[in-house]
């Protein structure tokens, strides 16, 4: 009987992972006070870890995880008070702890010095606790009498490691049961056929007893009870037999079950039905197929328009099974993106501790308040939102929030305020970033700016655009170089990164009162909410993101500039027009303006105006790579494929808006000051 060992290694790292998380969100919530349960958490957790690598022959883990684990229980029974210094403490072991699980999935080593410093860290201080604590726990004999299904080792539990982990409660004597074991003809190996019966003396409690077989409860018949008289204790075979192992078979590895979670009484059968780990590459596998089948789907839907014009009733028919196609279509492909969807928390559960460490740094105080953490979005979107997100939070923390002096002298309360929040907005998801702090010095920004020639002295830039100029690459106010700002790194990267998702990133700030950064991501990288618009023959694809409005031009609200560069007044600004033709080198569409359209949309803060000819519909699409397909063009993000087999390509509404200043060669700021 073979079983594939890697495939339980990546359950165990991933269920690690997962406790880890969990134990640092639990102590950071200790900070505010001892909550039982907390700790009862953060402590299974631990525990689990430590099984789970002792099973698979991690000793450097679980040994050192043992050390926290003993911390844990002192806080857990009371007989340690939670202070600052213990948190610092077991967050820094986590941080150990996931190295050492990040050095068994890349296959690297973990800093041996930096472990073995706070093992004996956490030693000495077990150790001070002890010298100045007395004891608090009693002796008590147990009888735990362990009946196994006959699939334990078919589970891949080994009785052995088990005994090990109670052995380390106490003293432990086992005697092994083996009445029901058959004869050596009918002796299945892989089948548990014996029962075990122990005597533990130990200062354990009986739900510590019980969590060393919460990997095996399920699978088994397990009692536990207390002897009161010591002198009743029963008898037991030899020490030698507590650690008699099952009959010699080529046993399978330990199967990493994680269930630390259950309290002693039997979880549900159904505790693990509702959800199970697939490979993100099957699902991408499967979103991709989607995408297929909604190209074929809108080609057929093509098909049946054309054949419904040349009349008859199967054509009625047909249409009548497309649209049920369709309907059928949309809602699989919403099912479908449905499963590559996971909560904004996987981002912003790593910001209360870096606030924490940053705060202590700084020498500032700070209350995070997370909002909206169960807003879903696309895995991909997901993983590359975590830096931009982290940018932009330490850049509140060292520009935007005073300290405490500076706060109580300005009359506001000594603990600054930071939010993160996320929610749905019109099929985006929108993330704003506030913090109460000193807001941006736009007079400062703007000397700095005219210093590094990103506008001239006689610029006349609105307040809006003025606060944009922090995005600016190399941009940078801060006096001095840190480890957390004034590199004129950072927030150039952030527009970027969220421009390379298909978002949109703007500030809102008022001086002495605070900053809000606003960012808007599409929901997911594999569907886009697409406006046609043809230009002659061909069809473009503009997302409905970047799109304020549509309207036919007036022509006494055009105004022309700086040569050839023209304007049109849009409410109380002007705006610059794009002829998307000219743009894209194209030959077809009109050059009349009175007879196109303009979509205005919105690029980095800023509005313009795109010149096509008209407009066809809305639809969602599918975006297909051009770079992987094609190569890279300028002002185009993808490809898609439309009903009627046609490729239209997908426009990039911040690169056209650069592609368009680049070939007119002239300052925006300069036009939009010469038409006011």
């Amino acid at each position: 009987m073979s079983m594939d060992l890697s495939e339980f290694l990546d359950v165990f790292l991933e269920e690690c992972f997962e406790g880890l998380e969990a134990m640092e969100s639990g102590l950071l919530h200790l900070d505010a006070g001892t909550d039982l349960e907390e700790i009862n958490t953060i402590f299974r957790a631990a525990h689990s870890i430590k099984g789970g690598s002792a099973a698979f022959g991690f000793n450097h883990i679980s040994e050192f995880t043992h050390v926290m684990e003993t911390l844990l229980d002192e806080l857990r029974d009371g007989s340690r008070q939670v202070d600052e210094n213990i948190v610092d403490l077991l967050l820094a072991s986590v941080d150990i702890l996931r190295e050492m699980v990040d050095g068994l999935k890349e296959e690297s080593t973990p800093d041996e010095v930096r472990v073995a410093e706070l093992k004996k860290a956490l030693e000495a201080a077990l150790g001070n606790h002890s010298e100045e604590s007395p004891a608090t726990g009693e002796h008590q004999l147990w009888k735990i009498l362990f009946s196994p299904c006959p699939d334990l080792f078919r589970e891949g539990n080994d009785p052995l490691r088990i005994f090990e982990a109670l052995e380390e409660l106490g003293t432990l004597e086992v005697q092994t049961d083996a009445s029901t074991l058959p004869p050596l003809s009918a002796l299945d190996p892989a089948t548990c056929h014996l029962r075990w019966e122990a005597i533990l003396e130990s200062t354990a409690t009986e739900e510590q007893i019980h969590e060393t077989f919460s990997w095996v409860e399920e699978n088994c018949d397990l009692k536990i009870s207390r002897i009161e008289d010591k002198g009743e204790q029963p008898p037991v075979a030899e020490k030698e037999t507590k650690k008699q192992p099952a009959p010699e078979t080529p046993a399978p590895a330990p199967k990493p079950v994680v269930a630390v979670k259950a309290k002693p009484a039997k979880p549900s059968a159904n505790r693990e039905s509702s959800s199970i780990r697939v490979a993100i590459e099957k699902v991408d596998l499967l979103i991709n197929l989607m995408g297929e089948l909604v190209i074929t789907q809108s080609m057929l839907n093509q098909v049946g328009l054309d054949l419904a014009q040349e009349g008859g009733q199967k054509a009625e028919v047909l249409l009548n099974g497309l649209a049920q196609l369709e309907r059928n279509t949309r809602e699989l492909q919403e099912n479908m993106l449905q499963i590559r969807m996971l909560p904004i928390s996987v981002a912003f559960n790593r910001f209360p501790r870096l606030v924490r460490d940053l705060c202590g740094k700084m020498g500032k105080k700070v209350d995070l308040v997370l909002s909206g953490e169960q807003t879903e979005v696309d895995k991909t979107v997901l993983e590359k939102i975590g830096d931009p997100l982290v940018h932009l939070v330490r850049n509140s923390l060292d520009h935007g929030l005073e300290t405490s002096e500076v706060r109580a002298a300005k009359g506001k309360p000594e603990q600054g305020r930071l939010e993160l929040s996320a929610q749905h907005e019109s099929g985006n998801i929108v993330i704003r970033i506030t913090d109460d702090g000193a807001g941006l010095d736009r007079e400062k920004i703007l000397k700095k700016a005219i210093e590094q020639g990103l506008v001239s002295d006689k610029d006349e830039l609105s307040e809006e655009r003025i606060d944009n100029l922090i995005f600016q690459p190399g941009f940078s106010t801060a006096e001095q170089v840190s480890d957390l700002s004034g590199r004129g790194v950072g927030m150039d990267v952030v527009k970027r990164n969220i421009s390379d998702l298909g978002g949109t990133v703007s500030i809102q700030s008022r001086q002495g009162k605070g900053s809000t950064v606003v960012i808007r991501l599409p929901l997911t990288l594999a569907i886009l909410d697409g406006q046609l618009a043809s230009i002659g023959e061909d069809t473009y694809i503009l997302p409905l993101i970047s799109i304020i409005e549509s309207l036919q031009i007036r022509p006494e609200n055009l105004k022309c500039v700086t040569g050839s560069t023209e304007l049109y007044r849009f409410r109380d600004e002007y705006i610059p027009v794009m002829r998307l033709n000219k743009l894209l080198g194209s030959q077809c569409g009109t050059d009349n303006l009175d007879q196109g359209l303009l979509v205005v949309v919105e690029s980095e803060g800023q509005h313009a105006g795109l010149f096509i000819d008209k407009l066809q519909g809305q639809q969602q699409v599918v975006i297909k790579s051009l770079e992987a397909n094609f190569q890279q063009l300028e002002g185009v993000s993808g490809a898609t494929i439309l009903g009627d087999g046609r490729v239209a390509l997908i426009l990039d509404i911040p690169g056209l808006v650069q592609l368009f200043h680049k070939t007119r060669n002239s300052n925006p700021a300069a036009a939009l000051a010469a038409a006011s």
